[in-house]
């Protein structure tokens, strides 16, 4: 797969997550948050475990018992950001939080630094802030007054950032993608049905009112969505990769156009034109350079 190819699975992510954004709010009416993480990511498990069974047995070699520990680590990683937006959601408001989630696009380079010394295309750093640009004036240009929400939500993002990242390192250094995936969303699955059982109600009335919810963000939003995130990191870096599942905001705005009439006003167009034009600025801009840095290098040896 080249780059190019894995970031347009990248972008097909971000399209899954934005049409999921109306399930999972929806959900929250009939059941608690951990519960739901729960469930659809039990679903996840199993609409994606056939996959995981086949690349095991095309695997030249077996998955090794710290790869198994890095995938349970991710695992909970997922909950934790999971958990942390959910709950953010019930003091904040959706425009803070679909802005304050976006902070991961610009922490992702930062933390790669910081972690791995993995600097990125000089590019992604004005692309990051374009991109972060672009999801502000999504959620409609202006952040209200922090609340714990606001604080929850900047967690998530700062939990999105590494788990991004060790995504993106793990999955090229296994070369077992969708295993990885498939391990992260049983890890995650299990650990929140078992917080749930402590903390929620839990009514077979209430799962089945939210089921259609459940089965959607199970198996498209959660286990096909985030095992391309994982299928796609191994092609491509993690402040690319985080830079194309933020387009996960501009899908929500369409889809939320098509399918429940929502208008997007001016300030929204210009988000989702920010957005595209940080992608523009990673997948063009380098190539752009080099062919520069080419043509000035002949152009000096033909003066001398």
């Amino acid at each position: 797969m080249t780059r190019a190819q894995a970031n347009l699975v990248l972008l097909l992510a971000g399209a899954m997550w934005g049409m999921g954004f109306v399930a999972q709010s929806t959900a929250m009416q009939a059941i608690g948050p951990l519960l739901f993480i729960g469930l659809r990511f039990v679903v996840a498990t199993f609409a994606m475990m056939p996959f995981a069974i086949r690349e095991s047995r095309r695997a030249a070699h077996p998955v090794r018992r710290s790869e198994w520990l890095a995938f349970a680590m991710i695992g909970f990683l997922l909950l934790a950001g999971m958990t942390a937006q959910q709950i953010g959601l019930l003091t904040t408001s959706v425009t803070n939080s679909g802005f304050l989630t976006g902070l991961y696009v610009v922490m992702v380079p930062f933390i790669a630094v910081l972690l791995f010394r993995q600097w990125p295309h000089p590019l992604v750093w004005p692309a990051a802030f374009v991109a972060l640009l672009g999801i502000w004036l999504l959620s409609g240009g202006s952040v209200g007054a922090f609340t714990v929400g606001d604080w929850l939500t900047i967690l998530c993002a700062l939990i999105w950032a590494l788990q991004v990242i060790y995504t993106g390192r793990y999955a090229v250094a296994s070369g077992r993608p969708v295993t990885l995936a498939v391990t992260q969303f049983a890890v995650c699955g299990a650990a929140a049905l078992f917080l749930a059982l402590f903390i929620e109600p839990i009514g077979w009335t209430a799962i089945r009112a939210a089921m259609p919810e459940i089965l959607y963000a199970g198996v498209i939003a959660g286990g096909a969505a985030f095992t391309l995130q994982a299928v796609g990191q191994r092609y491509t870096t993690a402040p690319q990769a985080a830079i194309f599942l933020s387009t996960e905001a501009v899908f929500a705005a369409l889809f939320g156009a098509i399918f429940l009439g929502e208008r997007l006003p001016v300030e929204a167009l210009a988000g989702c034109g920010s957005i595209f034009a940080a992608i523009l600025l990673v997948e063009i801009g380098p190539a752009f350079l080099s062919r520069r840095k080419l043509a000035a290098r002949l152009t000096d040896r033909n003066v001398i």
